[in-house]
């Protein structure tokens, strides 16, 4: 457990003259607020707030921020206040503990939306001061440490928010080092399968690698030496997340991942990182298009760098990464590294506090402004941020010089919306380079972009289809739902008049004297025209608004018999005992509704999961992660959770890499059936290297029965690979 002694020391080390006994008092006042609260490892509740405090420490951040560290869940979980923290350790420590604090008093429609609205709370808070989300992530850091104690459902709903939030903003910070161990640890608990496959892979490269890793390091050093170039260097296998995704979307397996290795260089100036870039492709040969210049052109997170990929010794492919020690420190510690000194006098150094000119340095985050005061549905909100944070980035020029930051596949249309949304609204065309091409072409690094306008040129649905930026697929949803909702009231006018016509009631004059006014509210609208609107969409029935409309004019309701229109007469009765079939699922907002599982990503009971509102078909349930739904109209998204799951079967689908041996097939039947896991349907094929690669479709009750009987058939010794995948 962490002492108090180390974080103070740790502060010590890099603080000159340090105010350490504001952090001593936070450590005494955090220790009498939790005293007597353990958590579920079983460990006292302090050694969280003492352990997120030794991060930030190692971060190299300020007193305060320490501080608020260390008393980061005093007013979340304890009868401490804000006002109180103030009075005690001042305001500094007081807002950034009142920006991480969960406040979680309001009422939402579903866990979905209340996570939606923590998380925009979290970049309004770090949009004052960044610091916040240093110390959010510092907590969610070590939560995800420790969360081996908590059931396997809050394990995976808990790494998949980390995943699609905090391991993105860590990147967008240049938190590097926070960065890949959240999304190792990801990766450990969403597919434990492939987490503890390529552990087992890398352990055994990286043993026999390790000769290899020794003798390039001493042919770099030999020729900085005889250059006369001072500077360090040293070797790394790339982190797990980094491997996974390469395999994923490159469709390799492990042994076919050639750059595994990566050598950093860091030296004394920029011109030494030239120079010495110019030396190692003299001896080594480049791979053609897997060279980046980051000094040049830094990442938004002011990531510096020069990256080459080179044919190393022997002819094995490897990663070169060269920068200097400033690089180096920000690249590490990233924005941290913008306010962790100040010259104070000659010789000395002192920490200094983040204000908002650091945060102005990120144009991502004032997009990320720009879209919470746009969009008021906050799950909407989760779908921008999760688009724009996942992407990597490419950089192109305006006709005029101008850099730029598009994310990487981003088309022009992207690019005319991030020169203003006007010109987006107007675009009607593109140059790239100077020569014409169609909207939807992927831009490249070093692109010049000229964008052709036209007055009367509208955004298409199609735009939809290609575009890339959050602020792109934002103003273009935004001119759809506009031109569909003018369409909608007067087609829910016009369904309503019809509908009027057949039971006798004159629905024009009845909006005209007021008398829709008094349905609003019943049908919770916010005005007529919302009321159109929905008839218009077909969520409310136009029979059902004209009979409630009948009651508000006569004070009575109406009856069936005395109008002409016999069809809702002589139609069967409901039977209120009938329900549609959840299959022990809760819908937010949704009664009665009939429920099916995708068959793209076949959700399995446990894991997170999200659901489409589809017209005529109920509720379609998707996997969060389901690459179908960031296609979806977000207005149709509602949040779904299991409970009280029946137990029955559910499909999934597996594969199975293995050699082909005889008897194989049925010793991994056999496994199966011993798991109680039934195979519906499967195929194989023999590869010519010896393998055989077998996909079945199977049957479980949930996610945990597939995980642990996917780890029983990768314990057989001529098993390679046992994935599940969609």
């Amino acid at each position: 457990m962490i002492r108090i002694n180390q974080i103070t020391d740790k502060v010590a080390s890099y603080i000159d003259n340090p105010d350490l006994d504001l952090i001593q008092r936070a450590y005494v006042f955090s220790a009498q607020a939790h005293d007597g609260v353990v958590r579920r490892s079983g460990e006292p509740y302090i050694s969280h707030p003492m352990n997120v405090a030794y991060l930030l420490a190692e971060m190299q951040l300020d007193e305060a921020t320490v501080a608020a560290g260390l008393l980061h869940d005093t007013v979340e979980d304890t009868q401490a206040s804000v006002d109180e923290i103030e009075e005690f350790f001042g305001s500094d420590v007081a807002d950034i503990v009142d920006g991480v604090t969960k406040i979680s008093q309001m009422d939402f429609e579903s866990k979905a939306v209340q996570q939606a609205e923590n998380i925009r709370k979290l970049i309004l808070a770090m949009a004052e001061d960044i610091r916040v989300l240093m110390v959010k992530l510092a907590d969610r850091l070590h939560n995800m440490r420790t969360l081996e104690f908590m059931k396997p459902v809050k394990q995976r709903l808990i790494a998949q928010e980390t995943q699609d939030i905090y391991a993105p903003l860590a990147n967008r910070l240049g938190l590097h080092r926070v960065k890949t161990e959240l999304e190792d640890l990801c990766l450990r608990y969403l597919k434990p399968d492939v987490f503890d496959q390529l552990s087992q892979a890398v352990s055994e490269h990286r043993a026999s690698g390790e000769p290899y890793i020794d003798k390039v390091i001493d042919l770099i050093n030999d020729m900085l030496k005889k250059n006369k170039i001072k500077g360090r260097v040293y070797g790394r296998t790339k982190h797990l997340h980094s491997i996974h995704v390469k395999m994923e979307q490159q469709g390799l397996t492990f042994d076919e991942i050639y750059d595994l290795i990566a050598f950093r260089i860091i030296l004394e100036s920029v011109k030494d990182c030239y120079a010495v870039l110019g030396l190692i492709h003299s001896i080594w040969r480049p791979v053609p298009g897997r060279f980046k210049d980051y000094i040049s052109i830094p990442k938004a997170n002011m990531y510096q760098s020069l990256h080459s990929t080179v044919i190393g010794p022997d002819g094995e492919r490897i990663e070169v990464q060269i920068r200097t020690e400033e690089m180096n420190r920000i690249a590490e510690y990233g924005v941290a590294a913008h306010w962790q000194y100040k010259e104070v006098g000659k010789g000395s150094k002192r920490a200094r506090s983040a204000d908002t000119r650091d945060a102005e340095r990120y144009t991502w985050l004032r997009q990320i402004m720009d879209w919470q005061r746009e969009l008021s549905d906050p799950r909407e909100f989760m779908a921008s941020l999760r688009l724009e944070m996942f992407q990597e980035e490419v950089y192109v020029f305006t006709p005029s010089g101008d850099i730029k930051e598009l994310p990487e596949g981003a088309t022009p249309v992207d690019f005319a919306y991030a020169i203003h949304s006007e010109v987006g609204d107007k675009c009607a065309g593109a140059k790239v380079n100077g020569r014409i091409v169609p909207l939807h072409s992927p831009l490249k690094n070093g692109d010049s972009v000229e964008i052709i306008t036209d007055k009367n040129r509208m955004p298409s649905r199609d735009w939809l289809k290609f575009v890339k930026t959050a602020k792109a697929r934002t103003r273009i949803k935004q001119y759809i739902r506009t031109v569909e909702r003018e369409r909608a009231i007067a087609l829910g006018r016009e369904l309503l008049e019809k509908e009027g016509r057949r039971l006798g009631i004159n629905v024009q004059k009845a909006i005209k004297d007021g008398d829709f006014i008094k349905l609003v509210e019943g049908f919770n609208c916010g005005s007529v025209d919302d009321l159109l609107t929905q008839v218009g969409f077909s969520r409310f029935t136009p029979r059902k608004v004209v009979k409630k409309l009948y009651s508000v004019i006569h004070g009575e309701s109406m009856d069936l018999r005395k109008v002409r229109d016999k069809e809702e007469e002589s139609a069967p009765a409901p039977d209120p005992k009938k329900k549609p079939k959840t299959d022990g699922l809760q819908i937010s907002g949704v009664d009665n509704v009939l429920v099916r599982f995708a068959s793209c990503c076949n959700p399995l009971p446990g894991e997170p999961i999200i659901g489409y509102i589809t017209r005529g078909r109920g509720v379609t349930v998707h996997r969060i992660d389901c690459h179908n739904v960031k296609n979806f109209e977000e207005e149709r998204l509602v949040g779904v959770n299991w409970e009280g799951v029946e137990e029955k079967p559910y499909p999934a689908k597996i594969k199975i890499k293995c050699l082909n041996k005889t008897g194989m097939l049925g010793k991994i039947c056999s496994m199966l059936a011993e798991q109680n896991v039934n195979i519906d349907s499967g195929s194989f094929e023999s590869k010519v290297d010896g393998t055989s690669v077998l996909e079945f479709t199977v049957e479980v009750k949930d996610l945990d029965q597939l995980y642990s009987a996917l780890s029983k058939v990768k314990a057989l010794k001529a098993v390679q690979e046992a994935l599940r995948v969609s």
